[in-house]
């Protein structure tokens, strides 16, 4: 299926920026799902423990929940932009509607009302989702591309890799589900091998989107062909939104790796990365992607 909208470059810096901004993060819960424990951190290398770690012969009373997060972040200037877009509000009461039938057979007893998706959490903030400008993609899988279409004004923002992998063969078994995005919105690309690209308190390959220090994208390659986190500026700390780079605080602490990855070399490099940033920024708040006893200790907002 092809796309509506061609994607274009992103033209950086995004308008917007303004010096020493600080920006206000807002997690957002959009629902959760159940997962075998193993799915998140892996119990072995064994055609066995491949078993358990997709849930094969797991009781049932044994699987974890797992959040499904998108996240507010609002600029002084630029105004409110999203990280992800959480579930879709459809997935409350169709999920293959719009997941798709494979994206619903793997994501099982997904737990969330309409209240709970992204939009009604903005209007309850006084934002509408119209007034998103961007909507900055850690990746798009299933998960995290869900509610694209709640988005209608605003620019994807996602690299090169990522859409690549997204618009390529096999999404659906690779994670992906085309309808979520086929959609007449706008995609820009971010180029991680422009001359744009620096350095940045640990990370290889940064940009700063709006020019101004307060919302840079981290290249983590390695869960997904394209993945990105983002740091944040936020006030008197920083923030690093680390998506599906880390999928719980076990993998950060002691490097606990997930069953699946795109890359698993380019994951443990993103890994290093996240992990000397941890021990080099003091107080800084870390997310990962799916850790649902860290998703407890989350303020509604900093």
């Amino acid at each position: 299926m092809a796309t509506v909208a061609e994607p274009r470059p992103a033209s950086l810096p995004l308008p917007g920026g303004r010096r020493d901004a600080v920006v206000r993060l807002h997690p957002l819960l959009t629902g959760t799902m159940a997962a075998p424990p193993t799915y998140l951190e892996r119990s072995g290398t064994g055609w066995r423990a491949k078993l358990r770690d997709y849930g094969i012969r797991v009781p049932a009373e044994q699987w974890i929940r797992a959040p499904v997060p998108a996240f507010l972040v609002e600029h002084p200037s630029a105004g409110a932009l999203m990280i992800d877009t959480g579930f879709h509000p459809a997935v409350a009461v169709d999920p293959p509607a719009n997941l798709g039938r494979i994206g619903a057979l793997a994501f099982k007893n997904i737990e969330m009302s309409a209240a709970d998706a992204a939009p009604a959490q903005l209007r309850a903030r006084g934002v509408e989702p119209g007034a998103v400008s961007h909507v900055l993609m850690t990746h798009m899988h299933i998960d995290h591309a869900s509610a694209v279409s709640e988005f209608p004004n605003a620019k994807f923002v996602v690299s090169a890799p990522e859409w690549a992998a997204a618009n390529g063969s096999r999404p659906q078994i690779n994670g992906y589900y085309r309808r979520q995005f086929d959609h007449a919105v706008e995609f820009r690309l971010l180029d991680f091998g422009s001359d744009a690209v620096g350095s940045f308190a640990g990370f290889g390959r940064s940009l700063d989107l709006l020019g101004d220090g307060s919302v840079r994208a981290v290249f983590t390659p390695g869960h997904s062909a394209g993945h990105v986190s983002y740091l944040l500026r936020l006030r008197g700390r920083e923030a690093l939104i680390a998506g599906d780079a880390i999928y719980t605080i076990g993998t950060l602490r002691e490097s606990a790796l997930p069953a699946r990855m795109h890359d698993e070399h380019n994951f443990k490099r993103s890994l290093r990365e996240i992990q000397l940033y941890d021990r080099e920024t003091p107080g800084a708040l870390i997310v990962p992607g799916h850790d649902m006893e860290h998703w407890g200790t989350l303020e509604a907002a900093y």
